[in-house]
């Protein structure tokens, strides 16, 4: 069932929940795979949600309420009596409760962490304490350690003891007596050895780590690199902490998309859903940088006014100006589009910008030689050998200082500690607009002139 279905089976379900067949409607919903079920909690109101999840098994509860996000879960959460919120919070796992309770009010917070025996409350209080874009705040502590001079039979028990509340078994944790980490161990491999052996001889003493206060970025490019399900956290003396999963790690990158896109469209990225933002949201959201555009703008507008004289003897300058600027404007948007994600999968690092500096002088160039051949034809049409020679050198010197600016401006952002998507295409193309400006109107001065 997808999203068109769950929404074609929503008058069923509102009609069962009005005539309540609970018996009917509970033995559907146990039916339904766990991601079919959220999407059809979003076609329902807060109301017929909660009524859906006290249907719903246990076991299929805990993995629906895992799967929402945290406005849905929170939004769940105020409908729901002490004794189900109190549920629900346990049911997740110690980083999914953290990304919940992460963005609420004091009094909410303290509200919802009452409820949490001590120990639950003591680790997730442990998890808020890390900064908000740190690693810390993504690990979770339900993770399996073993010790070195176990044997694999007495591993595979241990497991079978406590197993049941990690967050995965994939990867087992050797750490000595301090709790410091010694190596981590595939489960394959331990399952396939012979009982009696012992774990120190599956070691091999490596092992890829982060650091509790690493950022998220940094955990991302880990991912990326190594290819891991999981990955171990550590404090500065190597003591284990916790550990972070891949699926955590792909949501940071859709946040991190997310945000990228927003800005790469001058819009402040949104901390909620497009679909239920408010409009003094994207209000706010937008009209910094329109009003900040708006500055740019005024400044190309400015830079015409010093050419009006050449404007009034050849009225034929004017016909192809807009083609020039959002020529230039799309060729360094295209330029800064691919650096800025680039860089944000490490593709290129900042000390890599000379060299794709000069590879972008010889793209620009070809690229601007072509759409001045074309650009040359039409302006011969229009005005002769004189306008076509303007128009063609124009073109040419628009792109290549356009996709020049597109380039280095996110690497400039970058070594300034800034965020490069905020290069943005609007930004990019105002840019190419004034340079567009100055750079035609000096080219038909000094030609038309001569």
């Amino acid at each position: 069932m997808n999203r068109v279905l769950s929404h074609a089976l929503k008058p069923d379900i509102l009609e069962l929940i009005e005539q309540r067949d609970w018996d009917t409607l509970r033995q559907f919903l146990a039916l339904q795979p766990a991601p079919e079920i959220v999407d059809l909690f979003d076609s329902v109101g807060p109301t017929d949600r909660l009524l859906l999840f006290r249907l719903l098994p246990r076991q299929l509860a805990e993995e629906v309420f895992s799967l929402l996000d945290s406005d849905r879960q929170t939004a769940l959460i105020e409908h729901m009596t002490r004794d189900e919120a109190r549920d629900a919070l346990l049911r997740l796992s110690p980083d999914d409760r953290t990304a919940l309770l992460q963005d609420l009010p004091p009094a909410a917070l303290q509200r919802l962490l009452e409820l949490l025996p001590e120990a639950q409350r003591r680790d997730t209080l442990a998890l808020l304490d890390y900064p908000p874009d740190s690693v810390g705040r993504l690990m979770t502590t339900a993770y399996v350690r073993i010790r070195a001079d176990w044997t694999c039979g007495e591993v595979l028990q241990h497991i079978r003891r406590h197993g049941q509340d990690s967050e995965t078994l994939a990867m087992l944790y050797v750490t000595d007596d301090r709790g410091r980490l010694a190596d981590d161990i595939r489960l394959r491999q331990v399952i396939l050895a012979d009982p009696a052996t012992p774990v120190r001889e599956l070691m091999d003493g490596r092992y890829v780590a982060l650091q509790a206060r690493q950022g998220r970025a940094d955990a991302v490019a880990a991912f990326r690199r190594y290819g891991l399900y999981a990955m171990p956290v550590l404090d500065a003396e190597g003591t284990l902490l916790g550990i972070v999963t891949h699926d955590d790690i792909l949501d940071v990158e859709e946040q991190e998309s997310t945000r990228d896109f927003h800005r790469l469209g001058t819009v402040e990225p949104l901390e909620t859903r497009f679909s239920e933002a408010g409009v003094s949201l994207l209000v706010r959201r937008r009209v910094v940088w329109l009003l900040a555009l708006v500055g740019v703008n005024v400044v190309s507008g400015t830079a015409m006014s010093a050419f009006e004289d050449l404007i009034a003897a050849s009225v034929a300058l004017v016909f192809f100006l807009p083609l020039l600027i959002d020529s230039g404007g799309n060729a360094g948007s295209q330029s800064a589009t691919l650096v800025v994600r680039a860089i944000a999968t490490g593709d290129v690092r900042s000390s890599d910008w000379h060299r794709l500096f000069a590879r972008e002088v010889l793209l620009s160039a070809l690229l601007g030689g072509v759409m001045a051949a074309a650009v040359g034809v039409v302006g011969w049409w229009r005005g002769g050998p004189s306008l076509a020679a303007v128009v063609a050198l124009a073109m040419l010197a628009c792109v290549m200082v356009s996709s020049l600016i597109g380039i280095v401006l996110p690497f400039l952002l970058l070594r300034l500690r800034a965020d490069p998507a905020a290069a943005s295409v609007p930004l990019i193309t105002s840019l190419a607009d004034i340079s567009g400006v100055i750079i035609y109107f000096s080219i038909a001065r000094a030609l038309m002139r001569a």
